[in-house]
């Protein structure tokens, strides 16, 4: 299928994309389990960094590693690609889960996701509130505005099961307290994680496999909009509205060009256009395997890239000879 009709992006980037990913997982691999969370993510940050510049595009990243006083690479703004190509945006976490890394715990990704220029919303890096469900559901079904125990019935309701079967996936925080007991106490189940939100979003594409139906709680902006992007691609709902209580917040917000600081933002407000999503498995989890380092210098890499022109989901599991791809250079 070709791509709709006003689309900049052309499909061979979608496999380019792969390429990325797989260097910054890998990168990121070597240290897992040490305990060394800056470590990793700084070599899943050099990796992807080497790679994006190889990429056809003209390229401005707008959700990174943080400002440009904050990150050395990667920052928000910064111009990537080896600019002969379109114009895009570009959203970024090299080491999606940090912590979990860093401790060998499951369900940390490499991801990326790239879009046409203004298709990415350019989230300043605060905390967002957010809410997401997997494809098949009528619109509308779940709201940032409604209480923790509507949402939980409406998914049910629209599932056709017991509110028992029905399971939410929240981050394991203090600030969550009370959004626990509301969900336990309509009798839902809670799947807690201790970080990647990004992959709890997208887990809701798949309650099936990953037992999960929805997605709730407050984490970061910059994952919420990574995360949108792959719902584009693969389908379903989410809203986000950012968590802003400071002067300083809102200035940052306002240097972005968010004048409404308590908008509530659909899933298009986040990601529109034609995107592409790439993400690939670091560690273990319920939707991609880590990275492999295998016997007779052979690495292999699960990796799902997903486009929202053509709704086209690969799954890509690659094994890797070639070891002199992986080094700096």
């Amino acid at each position: 299928m070709s791509p709709k009709p006003g689309s900049t992006l052309d499909r061979i980037l979608t496999l380019e994309l792969v390429r990325v990913t797989e260097r910054a997982a890998v990168a990121a691999a070597r240290l897992r389990g040490r305990g060394d969370e800056v470590a990793a993510d700084q070599a899943a940050v050099d990796a992807m960094r080497r790679e994006l510049n190889r990429l056809p595009v003209t390229g401005t990243v707008v959700i990174g590693e943080g400002e440009r006083d904050e990150a050395p690479m990667l920052f928000i703004g910064e111009e990537v690609g080896n600019g002969k190509g379109p114009k895009v945006d570009i959203a970024l976490d090299p080491l999606e889960g940090t912590t979990i890394c860093a401790k060998n715990l499951p369900n940390s990704l490499a991801v990326i996701a790239i879009a046409e220029h203004g298709g990415l919303l350019n989230a300043p890096d605060v905390y967002m509130d957010k809410i997401a469900i997997g494809p098949g559901y009528p619109a509308g079904i779940v709201d940032l505005d409604a209480t923790p125990a509507e949402n939980i019935h409406a998914v049910a309701a629209a599932k056709g099961v017991p509110v028992g079967e029905v399971t939410a996936c929240i981050l394991d925080r203090p600030r969550h307290a009370r959004l626990i007991e509301a969900v336990r106490a309509t009798g839902a189940a809670i799947r807690l994680i201790g970080d990647g939100d990004v992959a709890g979003v997208i887990h809701t594409t798949d309650p099936d496999e990953t037992g999960i139906d929805i997605y709730l709680g407050i984490g970061g902006a910059p994952e919420g909009v990574l995360a949108a992007a792959a719902l584009r691609c693969i389908g379903g709902q989410m809203q986000g509205r950012l968590v802003i209580n400071r002067d300083d917040q809102i200035q940052r917000a306002n240097r972005m060009g968010i004048r409404d600081v308590r908008k509530k933002y659909a899933l298009s407000d986040m990601a529109k256009g034609d995107v592409l999503f790439s993400a690939t498995g670091v560690t273990d989890g319920n939707m991609l395997s880590g990275v492999k380092f295998a016997r007779g210098d052979r690495i292999e890499t699960h990796t799902v890239v997903m486009r929202s022109s053509t709704g086209t989901v690969r799954w890509i599991k690659a094994s890797h000879t070639d070891m002199s791809k992986f080094e700096s250079r």
